[in-house]
């Protein structure tokens, strides 16, 4: 007897690689769910069709009448974000967010923060990513396991509560850069080089000291991103960036590098009163601490900062 399974045939005990009609290779080949449901007529518009403002439409359909709300409400805001409809999708993600599972709700944040990211608003990126901090110190972040299973380009891959971590911490510190606040970034890109060092994010830290006039420590960090001495520093990209940054270190002048410094020991007294104005708002951490903040916790006032 002959029966279809997973895609595999079975006979007699012996397993042969089963022939996918042309339906089922349609979808595949197109990354395309099966059926008639709105979000899946969506999904055909914006994949096959290339149709993005009909794709939004159906997305929107597929929201209102509760069909797969949590990939609806993620891919009409990418989708918008595309098109450049970025504040549009901020107030749908907002609006809509709460028909969503909570499964859902992580994978909401990562895409809002990019849309803040996009439009500008670094305040709310800010508060969004300190936000996702405080859930992994709580151990809300990953449903409280230490990975979750993540995709990108169709794959899927497993990332840990520590790369996430780095990652959150990284994002953060680019944001605090964009708002020309390099001591605080400073302290983030810190952390997160002591957390899982990378080439890249040792180019921004090298240019937050340079941005500060405290030139020879940054040469210290591109000397060894150059040399491979930094974990991750074999990208090309990070290497290019690196170089140029030493050129940069290279023709600052002493006079601007003293006038730099001061303005850093000024602007630390205000970032180190504003961290523990904020650390009097947050609640004693307990049992629910995952281990990698048992090696953090001596700056966690800092990654709040």
């Amino acid at each position: 007897m002959e029966r279809v399974r997973d895609r595999t045939v079975v006979v007699g005990g012996d397993s042969k690689p089963a022939k996918l009609d042309k339906k089922d290779l349609f979808h595949v080949i197109h990354k395309v769910p099966a059926g008639d449901s709105p979000y899946v007529r969506a999904k055909h518009v914006q994949l096959v069709e290339k149709d993005p403002e009909a794709a939004i439409v159906l997305f929107w359909k597929a929201i209102n009448v509760g069909d797969r709300v949590d990939s609806a409400l993620k891919d009409m805001a990418v989708v918008m974000k595309q098109q450049d409809r970025t504040e549009e999708a901020i107030e749908a993600i907002k609006s809509f967010r709460g028909r969503c599972s909570k499964q859902a709700q992580e994978s909401l944040d990562n895409v809002l923060i990019d849309l803040y990211k996009k439009c500008g608003r670094i305040d709310e990126q800010i508060e969004l990513l300190k936000s996702k901090l405080r859930m992994i110190y709580q151990g809300e972040a990953f449903n409280g396991k230490m990975t979750k299973t993540a995709r990108s380009h169709g794959r899927k891959f497993q990332v840990s509560i520590k790369q996430e971590t780095s990652r959150i911490l990284g994002n953060l510190g680019w944001a605090y850069m964009q708002q020309k606040n390099y001591v605080a970034a400073e302290v983030v890109y810190r952390k997160a080089q002591t957390i899982e060092p990378d080439g890249n994010k040792a180019c921004n830290l090298s240019l937050c000291l340079i941005k500060q006039g405290r030139l020879d420590e940054a040469r210290s960090i591109l000397e060894d991103v150059l040399s491979r001495r930094t974990i991750g520093s074999e990208d090309p990209k990070t290497i290019i960036r690196a170089e140029e940054l030493l050129q940069e270190v290279e023709s600052q002048q002493p006079s601007i590098r003293q006038s730099l410094k001061q303005d850093f020991n000024d602007l630390e007294d205000s970032i180190v009163e504003r961290l523990d104005m904020l650390m009097n708002e947050w609640t004693p951490f307990q049992s629910r601490r995952l281990p990698i903040f048992e090696e953090i916790s001596a700056f966690r006032d800092q990654i709040a900062c």
